[in-house]
């Protein structure tokens, strides 16, 4: 299946590549996770209200992720320290990848115009992809929810 104009990962295709740092410093790339399903989502920004109940869920959930072979990783244009931060202070226990130039966030297509009391700007449209052991994009959730959306993703994984 063929990217639609604007959005470039969309379901059954092959999921763009990134090399990005983690919290703690390292490279995170998409060929780290070739054999095992990988959880990307993408939120808007660290330590924000929907974005860490939605950062403490799938901290709530990993256990269940790793028993089904996933690797949840997180993505937002914040910073390495910021990311190292916010993890440090919810206690989570997966790795944060900062996107400064939002290249990545661009490739998945998660980098729009949104409007809030009337302004408009570009930022991160909250999104997660599932993307399974050949590097395909299984699932694909956009304009995310926070609230119960691990649960939705955690069915797609153990379907996957």
């Amino acid at each position: 299946m063929s990217p639609k104009e604007g959005e470039v990962a969309v379901e059954g295709s092959k999921a763009p590549e990134f090399d990005l740092e983690a919290d703690d410093g390292r490279r995170v790339k998409l060929g780290d996770f070739a054999g095992r399903k990988l959880v990307l989502y993408f939120y808007p920004k660290d330590d924000t209200p929907g974005c860490t109940t939605e950062a403490c869920d799938f901290r709530d959930a990993a256990p269940r992720f790793r028993d089904m072979d996933a690797v949840i990783l997180g993505v937002s244009s914040d910073s390495v320290e910021s990311h190292a931060k916010f993890k440090a202070k919810y206690g989570l226990t997966f790795p944060l990848l900062s996107d400064p130039d939002r290249s990545v966030c661009e490739a998945y297509g998660v980098w729009k115009k949104k409007s809030l009391y009337g302004r408009s700007f570009f930022g991160i449209e909250r999104s997660t992809f599932l993307i399974d052991r050949e590097g395909v994009v299984a699932r694909a959730w956009r304009k995310v929810r926070a609230k119960g959306h691990v649960e939705d993703v955690a069915a797609a994984v153990a379907a996957t």
